[in-house]
């Protein structure tokens, strides 16, 4: 079953958050996962939001959380933490 990563995130250093988002792509890719939102346009319906919502799509939990959990994302991830507030979730698909 598919699972999906969300995050919602807050940017802070826009500068330093665009080396570690350069980034990313290529690392889900390389673990089965695909980006199906980054970024992008978005309307707030409802309560507050942050200013920046990604999902990426991985074949299995075990996947996401594989690429999660893997050396080459965990060595970017510091500047995602220096440059972004940010809440992140796998979700199973349906």
């Amino acid at each position: 079953m598919a699972a999906y990563i969300i995050a919602s995130i807050d940017v802070t250093d826009p500068d330093d958050y665009a080396t570690y988002a350069a980034q990313t792509v290529a690392l889900a890719e390389a673990a089965g996962g695909r980006f199906l939102v980054k970024g992008g346009a978005q309307e707030q319906l409802e309560g507050a939001s942050p200013s920046r919502h990604v999902v990426i799509e991985f074949p299995t939990r075990e996947a996401a959380k594989a690429w999660f959990d893997s050396d080459a994302y965990q060595a970017i991830l510091p500047i995602a933490l220096r440059a972004s507030n940010r809440n992140i979730v796998i979700v199973d698909g349906i």
